[in-house]
């Protein structure tokens, strides 16, 4: 608009000089004679009037395009400063120089924390649903498991907590790479009481930082503590409330597994089997899932007992951070943000409390606020 501005200026000016008026007037030379920069006297005033008249188109536009031409330049200066300030800001966050390529179910809990936490921090990722059937996009991967999360082609992160953990560390701690930072959860294999071989990550809810660095992210006495044991909940219990609840009866497990189709990676074949004969797999699955976590005949009031456990914790603050969100607030907003457009979505948010904290983590989010 400045400049549209400036060129809408330069025109009158060059319109004035260019008129008759100004054309006929042969004045001017008054206002640049050499008795005009002597002390002056009687002669000067009324001398100096006749020329402006006689002359006056002509200083109009003299004035118009110097005018315009100071306009653009500070228009051009102020455009080549703030072009300046961007490239700098960009260089100067940590993160944004990465190459991030996310393997994921879009609605898979695990991989809703990560987007998370991707989207809060403002870093650029590129997304690729695995078909969850075939899995052929992550068929060059031993882990087999979503979300795998690689960095600049040649570095594989796997398990959400520890892909959150590797890249907060990162963002922080600018001394080491990303691949330095992940040989701090080392990956531990054991068998499990079905005999099934079971992948852990040791210090997955640590952030690896120094001294000065913990004191500044955990700047009050517990907070680390609390953050850490609120990432556990949120995959060790939270998660686990999902399926019986989105699968509680055929016809939301018919509703959840339309959007899982809808929403995923899926053939014409495979999706038509995979909304009927996954629906009712789950169904019964989530009937297993109640017993092995001792929950109610009506799951529905553990999922509201497990968030409003939540809400009391967070108590008077906006955050489980306090005025920012924090890895907690994170991993259970990437938790329940799954069932939206779910009956057990309405459901949690009209009979629990979580729904201003839910709302403020949204903006969060969409304003990408943890960027700074």
């Amino acid at each position: 608009m400045a400049a549209a501005c400036v060129r809408s200026i330069s025109k009158v000016g060059w319109s004035v000089l260019e008129s008759p008026v100004v054309r006929r007037s042969g004045t001017g030379s008054y206002l640049v004679s050499g008795r005009m920069y002597g002390t002056g006297g009687p002669w000067l005033r009324p001398r100096l009037l006749s020329s402006l008249r006689a002359g006056g188109g002509r200083v109009l536009g003299c004035a118009f395009l110097l005018g315009g031409g100071l306009g653009l330049y500070q228009t051009v200066r102020c455009a080549l400063q703030r072009s300046s300030l961007l490239a700098e800001e960009h260089r100067q966050v940590p993160g944004r120089d990465l190459k991030l390529v996310l393997y994921q179910y879009k609605t898979c809990p695990f991989c809703s924390k990560v987007r998370a936490f991707l989207d809060y921090h403002r870093l650029p990722y590129e997304v690729v649903e695995v078909n969850p059937v075939m899995r052929k996009e992550i068929k060059w991967s031993a882990y087999r498991k979503v979300p795998i999360l690689m960095v600049d082609g040649d570095v594989q992160l796997n398990d959400s907590s520890v892909i959150i953990s590797s890249l907060k560390t990162y963002l922080i701690n600018k001394e080491k790479s990303v691949s330095e930072v992940v040989r701090c959860y080392p990956e531990m294999k054991s068998v499990n009481d079905s005999g099934k071989e079971v992948t852990e990550y040791n210090n997955k809810y640590w952030l690896m930082l120094s001294e000065d660095d913990n004191a500044l992210v955990y700047p009050e006495k517990g907070m680390q503590k609390e953050e850490r044991e609120w990432r556990q909940w949120a995959d060790d219990w939270l998660v686990h409330l999902i399926s019986p609840n989105v699968y509680r009866t055929t016809g939301e497990a018919l509703a959840s597994f339309d959007y899982i189709v809808r929403e995923g990676k899926f053939g014409s074949f495979e999706g038509f089997f995979a909304k009927y004969v996954g629906a009712a797999a789950m169904f019964i699955i989530s009937k297993r899932l109640k017993s092995r976590y001792n929950l109610q005949d009506d799951v529905r009031q553990d999922l509201y007992k497990a968030v409003d456990e939540w809400v009391a914790a967070i108590g008077k603050k906006k955050f489980m951070g306090g005025g920012d969100p924090n890895l907690a607030d994170l991993a259970v907003f990437g938790v329940l943000r799954v069932m939206e457009g779910l009956q057990a979505f309405n459901d949690m948010m009209e009979n629990t409390k979580v729904k201003h904290w839910y709302r403020r983590m949204e903006r969060a989010m969409l304003n990408h606020e943890g960027q700074e």
